[in-house]
């Protein structure tokens, strides 16, 4: 088989797992800058260096992983595993693309936890201003994307109000699910449709099985673990149902992991946010932030196991649905209401954003007038001087542990 032209319709030469994984690993240890900046050095990687797909295939899998829940660039890559290699590829790209970033984040959940380095509170402390920084950042640009009109923004405050009042995993769904319903009746704009026919091998029988997977783990895990005293089960439970949920970009993780392990007593708020501020430096998705958690948590098996168990668990509903509905999405992006569902969706995430940057982010981090000048200096870093997440958090950690 030849190697794709720019206008086939999107079947792609098939690979190998380790020809997959190779390439995958090298983005892993190199992909900076957050899921927009991943799409983009895939499309360099692999529509106009390797010639794998075709641009419009390419643009009609980034739409897709756009419009289901979890990590967009980790679905896009694992899209793109399926397309070469079926589901070894899929395995291999989310292998290689995974793994470098959530083995620095368990490492660091074992120093914090193992070698008492959260006893040095500066630099923590400096990880939790840091944190504030970024995801004002996310707000920010969410908000110009997502919430473009008065409408949007102003379900996007709605949905942030009902999240401060009723601050549980069940009132940010409930945001969800209200933002999708008034998506679905205010917001029906046609016309916006990108890409085209994307070509896959996958039957519609598999894929309807994958979705049918997913949605029976979904609705069946809180009731075994309802009934169980296994921590490996709750932790689980925990961490797929997040993955489900996690619409608009890995940022949005924060609010909805936070609410699950807090809460219960699993991890405290200041390591959680410490995690989160490591997490920006480094490569690769995100949701190894749940990697972080596993590691960290005294709840359950801890270490190693524990960052595996949860790693697998936020990350295994993003292949369920992408590889579901490859098979079914050609017809079903073109449905009267899905676009509309998905901007009311996304308009209603920019408020839990919004939600979490005041709580926990801004309550845990900004505790005095020095704490709000450093943050600020990282917001402008960031969004103004454009320096690399992961230098803006070492030079907090840094100027935490000095002040």
């Amino acid at each position: 088989m030849t190697k794709l032209d720019d206008n086939n319709s999107g079947s792609v030469q098939k690979g190998s797992f380790f020809e997959v994984l190779a390439v995958f690993f090298k983005l892993g240890l190199t992909s900076f800058g957050g899921p927009v900046a991943h799409i983009g050095y895939f499309r360099d990687e692999f529509v106009v260096k390797r010639k794998w797909l075709a641009e419009n295939s390419y643009a009609d899998l980034v739409a897709m992983c756009q419009f289901l829940p979890g990590p967009a660039s980790s679905q896009v890559g694992m899209g793109l595993g399926l397309l070469r290699a079926g589901f070894p590829g899929a395995l291999a790209a989310w292998l290689g693309f995974t793994l470098p970033s959530a083995v620095a984040m368990a490492l660091f959940a074992l120093g914090v936890t193992n070698f008492n380095l959260a006893s040095h509170g500066g630099w923590l402390h400096g990880l939790k201003v840091v944190a504030v920084a970024v995801v004002a950042q996310a707000v920010w640009g969410m908000a110009r994307s997502l919430c473009p009109d008065r409408t949007r923004a102003t379900l996007a405050i709605f949905a942030a109000i009902l999240v401060v009042v009723w601050p549980t995993a069940l009132g940010q769904v409930t945001a969800i699910v209200l933002g999708g319903l008034f998506g679905w009746k205010f917001l029906n704009i046609t016309g916006e449709q990108t890409g085209e026919r994307l070509s896959i091998s996958l039957s519609r029988r598999t894929g309807a099985v994958l979705l049918v997977c997913f949605a029976l783990l979904l609705l069946l895990l809180p009731l075994v673990a309802g009934s169980s005293l296994n921590p490996t089960v709750h932790i689980f439970d925990s961490f797929y149902r997040t993955g489900s949920l996690v619409f608009g970009g890995g940022h949005v993780v924060l609010p909805l992991l936070q609410a699950e392990v807090v809460p219960s007593g699993w991890l405290n708020n200041e390591l959680f946010l410490a995690g989160y501020g490591a997490a920006q430096a480094v490569p690769g998705p995100l949701f190894t932030f749940a990697a972080y958690l596993g590691g960290a948590m005294e709840y359950g098996p801890s270490g190693w196991g524990g960052a595996m168990l949860a790693l697998v668990a936020v990350f295994l509903p993003s292949f369920l649905l992408l590889a579901g509905m490859l098979p079914f999405w050609d017809e079903f992006r073109v449905k009267p209401g899905a676009q509309s569902i998905l901007r009311g969706i996304n308009a209603a995430v920019v408020g839990l954003l919004i939600a979490a940057l005041y709580n926990p982010v801004w309550t845990s981090g900004i505790l005095s007038t020095t704490d709000f000048a450093m943050g600020l200096a990282a917001f402008a870093a960031l969004m103004f001087w454009k320096i690399p997440p992961w230098l803006v958090v070492v030079l907090a950690a840094f100027a935490g542990g000095m002040l």
